[in-house]
């Protein structure tokens, strides 16, 4: 990648912040004269860019998903801090924040440990050798923290006073179950890594036998539950929450989840029959039998 595309890919990230934050931010209360989503979103940029200079004088990425966590954690706590300012708060927005903060630390405590044991993160061999393609993903990470929290920020936020509902109800259900999931697939694969620590086996079994990628099946739906449950508020432009379940699914199955580990495993086992009988017969992303009809194809 050359340093005109990682540059004008940082500059995307941050007008797509400052729109969806402006959008997203349109009946929400004021800080300095200022819609408090965009306050809040433009906080996540800088200490993004800010924990990026020792980063890169230290040309480590070892403590990138610790930040991303701690932006997810400080991020949402200012946002019920908002809420409870204005008089607005509700039982639910302590559930919303509670939830939020449970799983940044939850991922968070689970990367920043399997980076350690590593001793690196390979997404990063390349890119924190050079500045402008390390700024990059540390200017999308913001994005990443901005966009996903997108419906609880709305929702926080807002001027308008919001109650539970049905659908905050079934999305909180939705949450529970992505949760779930995706914790019981991240402690299998940890459990197997403990067991094959080699690398010379790939995991099928548990979830994974189901799955492919089981653990990132549960982010998704965890993430779409935190929009569904503020359907019954969303106004306008405040629909914009959409975002959040779009990008998380664009992300893990487009960009740096799925395509990024399939290219590793292809390289790794690509020539082993059994491996490629896994890739024929197992779901992509659905945790589903492998004889259901929505079988992924062979490849």
């Amino acid at each position: 990648m050359s340093t005109l595309i990682a540059n004008l890919i940082s500059l995307s990230a941050v007008a797509v912040l400052v729109a969806i934050s402006l959008l997203g931010g349109v009946q929400s209360h004021l800080i300095a004269g200022q819609s408090s989503l965009l306050v809040l979103a433009l906080l996540a940029l800088f200490l993004q860019w800010l924990v990026f200079v020792p980063a890169w004088l230290g040309r480590t990425e070892k403590f990138y998903d610790f930040v991303g966590s701690l932006t997810f954690i400080l991020v949402v706590l200012l946002g019920l801090g908002v809420a409870a300012q204005s008089g607005q708060i509700v039982a639910y927005d302590f559930v919303l924040a509670g939830v939020v903060c449970l799983w940044a630390v939850r991922l968070g405590s689970f990367l920043f440990k399997r980076v350690h044991q590593a001793g690196g993160d390979k997404r990063f061999d390349e890119i924190k050798v050079s500045f402008p393609r390390f700024f990059m993903a540390w200017t999308a990470q913001a994005l990443w923290v901005v966009a996903t929290l997108l419906p609880s920020l709305i929702l926080l936020t807002s001027k308008r006073p919001h109650r539970a509902d049905y659908w905050m109800v079934i999305g909180l259900g939705m949450w529970v179950f992505g949760f779930v999931i995706e914790m019981i697939a991240d402690r299998q694969k940890s459990n197997f890594r403990a067991r094959n620590p080699s690398g010379d086996r790939w995991i099928e079994e548990g979830l994974w036998a189901l799955s492919q990628h089981p653990n990132y099946f549960g982010e998704i739906v965890l993430w779409t539950g935190i929009f569904v449950a503020g359907i019954g508020h969303y106004q306008g432009a405040e629909w914009i929450a959409v975002v959040s379940p779009v990008f998380v699914f664009g992300l893990l199955t487009k960009g740096s989840g799925i395509p990024l580990l399939q290219e590793r495993g292809e390289a790794r086992w690509g020539d082993r029959t059994g491996y490629r009988s896994y890739r024929e017969k197992t779901n992509l992303l659905v945790p589903l039998p492998r004889s259901s009809l929505f079988r992924r194809p062979g490849v």
